[in-house]
């Protein structure tokens, strides 16, 4: 019989995966009311910037804003890459979007100086860590876009990332049409999938006591499904918001109804000697789900490019391992013989 997850830390997620799409535009309108019209004033966490013309030289610091940009049709002048060996940065899923462009990439911490030599019109920084100091040199180069102040660095949910850019770069209407379409696609899983509304579900790095919270855009993701995803806990062991640490010697964090490693494509074997990892309700009854590399950074982006790809992949694995046999056999492109042993 499966055994929903409740009690405190166990929040139940909203009807849809976002607040209304009239919310998100709150505070996003063009300065004169009519179809994407320049000037347009944002509000963030550092006060305000003003986008006086359509953009067309982008500098792009999030770690995953570039997906955000592709998904508009604007190829940025400069990214920041964040991980793997794909050109410039750019996962599968945004090749085609990138095309024949040849992006400036950046890496690590942000160099103002080279930003500067670059000539931007728009610097986009949501989900870039950007600190008021650094918001304050970089918006003297070119009006920046830090993420909004009830956000924090890295909580934005992917809606207000894809319409604030929309709005700066004057394709708001594609953004809203972006955002109701992917909404309606979770919308018309959760309504497929009554068993998902109020199960217990946590993704994790495979093979580390490290589990992602509702605040952080994997959180939304299993939230926006239906499941009830763990809040941050007060105290020392919240990093953040996004994501808790628990001891090794306590693994009751991953007695939930799906357990989602993530992975880098490393991992497999320590998560085969994970401490405790056997004694989970979890392992016990297949409920684990094993990520390859390719669908933890599809998850880990949680952008309007690969939110699609995620789906395809991750619901049949979802239904596999929640749907109440410990006899089925989750299958995944790496690591199946793994979790098969936990559910036989």
């Amino acid at each position: 019989m499966r055994v929903s997850r409740r009690g405190s830390g166990w929040r139940k997620p909203l009807a849809s995966c976002a607040a209304p799409l009239a919310a998100l535009v709150l505070g996003l309108l063009p300065l004169h009311g009519s179809a994407d019209p320049f000037p347009v004033v944002l509000d963030h966490r550092y006060g305000t910037t003003t986008v006086p013309a359509k953009p067309t030289r982008i500098v792009s610091l999030s770690f995953i804003g570039h997906d955000f940009l592709l998904a508009l049709g604007e190829r940025p002048y400069a990214l920041r890459k964040w991980y793997g060996s794909d050109p410039y940065g750019v996962w599968p899923w945004g090749h085609d979007a990138l095309g024949d462009a040849q992006p400036v990439v950046m890496r690590g911490e942000i160099d103002i100086e080279r930003i500067a030599a670059m000539e931007p019109d728009l610097i986009a920084a949501q989900w870039s860590g950007i600190t008021a100091q650094q918001y304050a040199l970089l918006s003297q180069i070119a009006p920046t876009l830090p993420p909004r102040t009830e956000d924090g660095d890295y909580g934005a949910p992917w809606q207000q990332m894809l319409l604030r850019l929309g709005t700066a770069t004057g394709k708001h209407a594609a953004a809203e049409a972006i955002v109701t379409r992917i909404e309606g696609r979770f919308a018309d899983l959760r309504e497929a999938h009554p068993e998902w509304q109020d199960a217990s579900a946590v993704m994790a790095w495979a093979g580390h006591t490290r589990a992602y919270t509702r605040a952080d855009i994997r959180g939304h993701f299993l939230s926006a499904l239906g499941f009830l995803v763990q809040d941050a806990p007060d105290g020392q062991n919240a990093l953040n918001q996004f994501y808790i640490e628990f001891p090794a010697e306590d693994p009751s964090a991953m007695d939930v109804d799906a357990l989602i490693w993530l992975d880098t494509g490393r991992n497999v074997e320590k998560l085969a000697r994970m401490p405790l990892r056997h004694t989970t309700r979890a392992y016990r009854e297949g409920r684990e789900i094993y990520a390859d590399k390719l669908l933890s950074a599809a998850l880990s982006h949680s952008s309007p490019l690969s939110l699609d790809y995620a789906l395809d992949q991750l619901v049949p694995l979802l239904e596999a391992a929640v749907d109440g046999d410990p006899a089925t056999v989750v299958t995944s492109t790496a690591g199946a013989g793994l979790l098969a042993d936990g559910g036989s």
